[in-house]
Parts: C-alpha cells; sequence; structure tokens
C-alpha cells in the first residue's frame, strides 16, 4: 500500500491566450455582410478567432508522488508552471486533463489575500479559515492567541483586513496557515513580502512544522533556503518535470540548466540595433590564457569581456558579479574601481580584463553575472547566471588543514609569530 499523501498523475493545465483584435469597418459594414452571406460571415468569425487566440499548456503531463512528512522544494524559472502546480494541489483551479489525489486537509499561503474576505476583521477570518479547513471552533479558539501573538498584529484583530498593509496581511495569513494544523502546508514566494525579521520567524516556524511530521510545499527562489528546508525537491521547466529527487540533486541541476560550463560564452542572437553597450564575448581564462571551466583554487584566474559601444557614455560601467551555488553574492566589482570614479566608455569594440587572485576563492561551483549599464539611470546589457566554473582544491590547502577549509573565500593570509614576546616591556 502506498504512503503518498499526494499523487498527481498526468495533470496539465490549458489556458487561452488572447490578441489584440484588429478594429472592424463599423456597425453598417458587418450588418450589410451578415445579411448578404450568413454562412460565410460564421466560418470568418469562427476563424478569425482561433486567430486572435493561442493555446497555451502551463503544465504538460506531471506526474509525481509526495509521501507523508516529505518537505518538497518546488523549484524552476519564471513561467516554468510552479504557481499553476500550486493552485491546483490548493483546489483553487482543476487540471484540464490528468487526476490528483491529496489525502488530510491544506492550507495554501500562495498570494497576498488568498482566501480572506477583505471586509471581514482579523479575528473574523482567522475562523473563516478555520471553519475552511474543517476544524470546530473549540480547536479555532485553542491556537487563537498563538496565532495573534505569531503575526503581531493583535492592536489591527478587529480591523477589516482590507486596510491591512500586504506586511500585515502575510503575517496574519501565514500564521494561520501554519497554526491550524493542516496535514499539508503550501506557501509560495509570497513570504518575501515581509520584512527580513518575519520571514526569519516564518522559515522557522515551517522548519517546525516539518519537523512534527506533517507535509510541506515550498516555493522559492533562495536556493540556500531550500538546502535548508527541504530534503526532496521537484524541478520544473516549461510545464514539465525536468527532475525529483533530493534537493540537493534538484538544486545542482536547477543551476546548471542553461549554464554554460566551458568557460566561455558568446551572444547567441545579433546586437540590438538601438544605443547602448552590449557583450559580444565572455570568456574565463585560466593561467595559461586558455578558456576553462575547471580552475585550481590556488591558481589566479582571468575574466574576460568583449563589448561593443554603440556611442560615447561618459558614466558607463561594465559591472561583474560572483555568485556561489547557494546564490550567496561573493564579490561585486565594476571596471572603473580602481580610478575611484565613473569614466567614459567610448564607440567602438572594447576589451575588458579582471583577475582573481589565486587562494581566493573556496572549493566550489560559482556563476557570473556581468553588466552592461548607466549606474541608476539605464541597463544596457546582462548576462545572468549563464557562465559557471568551478573552483577545485587539488589537495595543496588539505594538506595543511586535514579537512575542508570552510568559508566562502580562503585568502591566504601573512601571520606573524612574535614568540617569546608576551609580557616584554
Amino acid at each position: 500500500m502506498s504512503d503518498a499523501i499526494i499523487t498527481a498523475e498526468n495533470i496539465s493545465k490549458r489556458y487561452w491566450l488572447g490578441h489584440q483584435a484588429s478594429q472592424g469597418d463599423g456597425i453598417r459594414h458587418l450588418l450589410e455582410t451578415v445579411l448578404r452571406n450568413p454562412a460565410h460571415w460564421f466560418q470568418a468569425r469562427r476563424e478569425k478567432r482561433r486567430r486572435e487566440t493561442e493555446e497555451f499548456w502551463a503544465l504538460k503531463d506531471i506526474s509525481f508522488q509526495i509521501k507523508a512528512g516529505d518537505v518538497v522544494g518546488i523549484i524552476g524559472r519564471n513561467g516554468a508552471g510552479k504557481s499553476t502546480l500550486l493552485k491546483i494541489l490548493s483546489r483553487i483551479t482543476e487540471p484540464t486533463t490528468g487526476r490528483i489525489e491529496i489525502e488530510g486537509r491544506v492550507a495554501s499561503l500562495l498570494e497576498v489575500g488568498t482566501g480572506f474576505h477583505g471586509d471581514l476583521s482579523g479575528r473574523e477570518n482567522i475562523f473563516l479559515n478555520g471553519a475552511i479547513l474543517g476544524m470546530t471552533k473549540a480547536e479555532i479558539k485553542k491556537k487563537f492567541d498563538e496565532i495573534v501573538a505569531f503575526s503581531e498584529i493583535e492592536k489591527f484583530l478587529d480591523t477589516p483586513v482590507k486596510r491591512y498593509s500586504s506586511g500585515m496581511f502575510v503575517r496574519l495569513a501565514f500564521a494561520v496557515a501554519a497554526h491550524l494544523e493542516p496535514e499539508i502546508l503550501i506557501v509560495d514566494e509570497v513570504l518575501a513580502v515581509g520584512d527580513a525579521a518575519f520571514q526569519k520567524k516564518c522559515l522557522g516556524k515551517m522548519d517546525e512544522v516539518a519537523r512534527g511530521g506533517r507535509t510541506v510545499l515550498f516555493v522559492s527562489h533562495n536556493m540556500a533556503v531550500m538546502r535548508q528546508l527541504c530534503n526532496a525537491g521537484l524541478l520544473l521547466d516549461q510545464g514539465r518535470v525536468l527532475q525529483a529527487g533530493t534537493i540537493g540533486e534538484v538544486v545542482d541541476s536547477y543551476l546548471t540548466v542553461g549554464v554554460h560550463t566551458e568557460g566561455h560564452w558568446q551572444r547567441p542572437q545579433p546586437m540590438p540595433d538601438q544605443p547602448g553597450i552590449y557583450f559580444e564575448t565572455v570568456r574565463i581564462l585560466n593561467q595559461q590564457g586558455e578558456p576553462a571551466g575547471h580552475l585550481d583554487c590556488t591558481d589566479s584566474f582571468t575574466v574576460e569581456i568583449i563589448a561593443r559601444a554603440t556611442e560615447t557614455f561618459n558614466r558607463g560601467q561594465i559591472a561583474l558579479r560572483i555568485t556561489n551555488k547557494e546564490n550567496i553574492i561573493v564579490l561585486t566589482s565594476g571596471h572603473n574601481d580602481a580610478a575611484g570614479k565613473c569614466l567614459p566608455v567610448t564607440p567602438g569594440r572594447h576589451r575588458f580584463r579582471v583577475t582573481i587572485p589565486g587562494n581566493f576563492l573556496a572549493p566550489d561551483i560559482y556563476y557570473l553575472q556581468i553588466a552592461a549599464q548607466v549606474p541608476q539611470v539605464k541597463l544596457f546589457d546582462i548576462i545572468e547566471n549563464t557562465l559557471s566554473f568551478c573552483v577545485e582544491d587539488t589537495g595543496s590547502l588539505r594538506t595543511i588543514f586535514h579537512d575542508e577549509r570552510a568559508g566562502v573565500i580562503q585568502p591566504v593570509l601573512a601571520w606573524a609569530d612574535e614568540a617569546g614576546s608576551e609580557g616584554k616591556s
């Protein structure tokens, strides 16, 4: 007998996208056309509707099982179908094809305002949500004080929620969803609305819910949080399941989808036909000056950027950012850092180079993000996480530490040993 709490079989969801209709020739022309040849008019109308709508499958033939007690991170780029899947699991919308079986009560926090009635107070909405989950009034009262304390909105408890700020709304909505003891808790990116302290509080509560044996489905673009909270992952891409497995495997796959790993990127499409600074080629060069996707942590390497400017930009800047696989920013730099001010980028082709010293980055997988811009004014071009490289430890540092050296960076620093100087005047 299966111990799955959620079973999805061949789930698909179709939407019809409308396109702007062409303007008609007026009511008089319409009447003449209908009266002259009704059959032709109806056929033309059907064809026009077909041209003005487009079939779009947000999900296509998705199948998976989730066991009771699993904490599942649903990962994918924007438009992959994550929110649509959560809406189907929450019974907000029905799939076009396929079937889904869910055992137990489901509490969802998908969008600000989902499941709340704006004209009711915070107090009334707590009881309303509890009733929707099938809880008795006595069960809701038992949890009521915990919900209010967690949400920190006691002062506004009897105010209609339509007057709440988005942050207050999320505080109350998450408190209700997490404390009314559903068997399944579904949370989308909506937590990003809250402040940093409340986000930390929510993540702690989700961890507590998961340790209590309940099932959690969580969508986030924060891979570090995913690794911390989840034990399983589901990777979506263009409405299909690309991979299901442990959270580590799924996050690693997500970070490498569409990524160039051989240290070389070249613009795949023609340069934009408008003023700006645009990239042609980006390369990661090893000490021998060759493109490389794997580097020794003790060796320096160079990022080479070839860009073309269409005109002079007095405050133009080429900015570089390196992040690790947890999406933690390791460093940010601009091509005119050493000058201490923005210098003009003149028309023509430019070759920018910046060298990262050896014994600086810890062994890990890293991603480059490069932008051409006029800071705080205009972004012309960006290469976002499409070029990765791996920094490896061949053993030189492990012989000293006899283990992995912790830290995002691992510079070799100069130490002084003033032996015997302690206590001397």
